[in-house]
């Protein structure tokens, strides 16, 4: 499947698709965070908990793309928000397109 940023690309639209991914951070990276927070530096733990998310969202999208018989998706945005205390979502949209 092929993903563009890009609005245009040849080919007929098929209509939206989305993927979304809600994820949780454990007390224990919370209190790792927290700690690293206080002397500055990366937040490891966090970074691999959202790149684990978009992976999630893309490929949920990919598979509603995919069911729509389409072989690539153009104006592919994301969107976070959080939902709960210590709970984001990740949102993976675009259009769904066959070439």
């Amino acid at each position: 499947m092929d993903l563009f940023t890009i609005e245009n690309v040849a080919g007929t639209p098929l209509g939206l698709v989305t993927g979304s991914t809600i994820k949780t951070k454990d007390i224990v990276k919370d209190i790792g965070a927290g700690l690293k927070g206080l002397v500055g530096g990366k937040l490891g733990s966090y970074e691999k908990l959202m790149e684990e998310a978009r992976t999630d969202a893309i490929d949920q999208m990919i598979s509603n793309a995919t069911a729509l018989g389409a072989n690539a998706i153009v104006g592919v945005r994301f969107e976070s928000t959080e939902v709960a205390a210590g709970a984001a979502e990740i949102l993976a949209y675009g259009t769904a397109i066959k070439r």
